[in-house]
């Protein structure tokens, strides 16, 4: 095996294996293969041909048992993960469980995992159920799951099969994912995020899945499988890569690329998993988080500072009204947890500067005051040294000039200012 200081041979697993359930009161009314061809005309191929095939060999098993010969599913981290009430409710109603298993090997396509999936998606469609996923510990309506599946052109959504929780401690925010293991990829994770880049850079480890699950999977393209696959050391992420992770390739994020360091941390307890950490690349000064910080800035068009100032009337102060009248709102908004996944509120305001008021963004953490919003600066300040990418900042609320919502595409809300400026407006003495 060829080692060299720019790959990183990961081992590869043997076989994998997925486990799905579909919980029911009394006996189902179907058998799987009959829901299966329920899925006829609906279902595309490869998937629908793939899911009959491993229902008639070994490589699956159906099976329905007794609730109380399966391990019980921990109802408080089926709830991180997003399960309802109702799901709960009808969980802890339920007398059985039919059980979907499914073997593989490693590689492309995921058989174990499109299948398994499918078919207990179209049993629990057939007796009006939940899909409860194992793995992710996730609870799926039997739409959500088939939508999942490869379409007509075999393109999936990397976000309907990898996950991306997140905690915090004294360094900042620790990210990893929770589905790379599903292809025999280890997981990947990250430590030392700063606590406004939440929905940014979990964005961004959805788009690094993305391009390490190609190479990993480029890895395993022979007919025999490797004991290990060599995946570069400095990987590369770009926008693209983080649309399509999201199912919208068509905004391709025409941005410049980032790179990321990726080293194997190896669990020391046996119990414990390994995993794959992203890091800055090898020599880059000062913390990580102004690295992660700057990626984010140029992964997302990240909105730059500006030094220009609008006399009153022109376009430019009318940008600033709009975005004003609009403060109570988009408060609101984010304090009833409702913006889009996958955005950040990021404010611009102005601080004081010899020539004039340098007009800086900085990203909302909290905004319990409706005077005052604690976050931490978007960017380097020129006229204060103290005001630098991920610094905690305090806005004054009058101080405030724009807002805007960024998802993984750039700005999807707002940023009326922004506009002006981009437009081509002169500055301003």
């Amino acid at each position: 095996m060829l080692i060299t200081d720019d790959f990183l041979p990961v081992p590869v697993p043997e076989s994998l294996s997925a486990t799905y359930l579909v919980p029911t009161t009394g006996l189902p009314s179907v058998t799987a293969r009959t829901a299966v061809r329920g899925l006829a005309g609906r279902l595309a191929e490869p998937v629908y041909g793939l899911a009959r095939q491993m229902l008639d060999s070994p490589l699956m098993s159906v099976d329905t048992r007794p609730v109380g010969e399966f391990p019980e599913l921990p109802p408080d981290l089926l709830t991180a993960f997003g399960a309802t009430e109702a799901q709960l409710d009808r969980l802890a109603a339920a007398t059985h469980l039919v059980v979907v298993q499914a073997e593989y090997r490693p590689g492309w396509p995921p058989a174990h995992e499109w299948a398994a999936r499918a078919v207990a998606a179209a049993v629990a469609e057939a007796v009006g159920g939940d899909v409860v996923d194992v793995f992710g510990l996730q609870f799926l309506d039997p739409a959500a799951a088939l939508r999942s599946l490869p379409d007509a052109e075999g393109r999936v959504r990397l976000v309907d099969w990898v996950l991306v929780p997140y905690s915090s401690d004294a360094e900042g925010l620790w990210f990893t994912t929770k589905g790379l293991r599903r292809f025999g990829l280890l997981e990947l994770q990250t430590q030392g995020v700063p606590d406004h880049l939440t929905r940014a850079w979990g964005a961004v480890m959805t788009g690094a899945a993305r391009r390490l699950l190609r190479d990993w999977t480029d890895g395993l393209a022979g007919d025999d499988v490797p004991a290990f696959v060599q995946l570069p050391v400095l990987a590369t992420v770009t926008g693209h890569d983080i649309a399509v992770a999201y199912g919208n390739p068509e905004q391709h994020g025409a941005t410049a690329p980032v790179l990321l360091r990726l080293e194997l941390d190896p669990a020391t307890d046996p119990d414990a998993d390994s995993f794959l950490s992203l890091r800055p690349p090898a020599g880059h000064p000062g913390p990580a988080g102004r690295y992660f910080a700057n990626a984010c800035a140029t992964l997302f068009s990240g909105i730059q500072p500006d030094v220009r100032y609008a006399r009153s009337g022109d376009a430019m102060s009318r940008a600033v009204a709009t975005a004003r009248a609009g403060l109570e709102d988009i408060r609101s908004r984010f304090r009833d947890g409702q913006l889009p996944p996958q955005t950040q509120l990021v404010v611009k305001y102005g601080l004081p500067g010899d020539d004039g008021p340098e007009y800086v963004w900085a990203g909302v953490t909290t905004w319990d005051s409706a005077d005052r919003i604690v976050g931490a600066s978007a960017s380097d300040a020129n006229t204060d040294p103290t005001v630098r990418i991920g610094s905690p900042v305090v806005v004054e609320v009058s101080d405030i000039v724009d807002w805007a919502l960024l998802g993984t595409s750039g700005v999807i809300e707002g940023g009326w200012t922004q506009a002006v400026l981009d437009a081509g407006q002169p500055p301003t003495p």
